[in-house]
């Protein structure tokens, strides 16, 4: 199935991309067929809808990053999809003054 271009981010380890519901729609490297972090990903995403940041309705969250260890999860929310890359962590060190 179509992976929406996600699967085209140079440095990804892996994407999942979907429904609602947390159903697969598709899914690659490292994250290929893998359910148990699709559904605690979708499970993730619906508490961080439901949590109000400000009084305007139309101020929804749109992107979600996950920081575990060396590994960052990218997730994306639209056209009611949602969109999951897996990446490398490698913050940049602070530039002392």
């Amino acid at each position: 199935m179509a992976a929406h271009g996600i699967d085209r981010i140079p440095d990804s380890l892996g994407f999942l991309v979907l429904t609602e519901d947390g159903a697969v729609i598709s899914s690659g490297g490292q994250l290929e067929n893998d359910e148990v972090t699709a559904t605690k990903i979708t499970k993730l995403v619906h508490t961080a809808y439901n949590i109000p940041v400000t009084t305007d309705k139309k101020d929804v969250m749109k992107r979600l990053s996950v920081v575990l260890d060396d590994i960052i999860y990218v997730i994306t929310v639209s056209q009611h999809k949602i969109f999951v890359s897996k990446r490398q962590y490698n913050p940049q060190e602070p530039v002392p003054a």
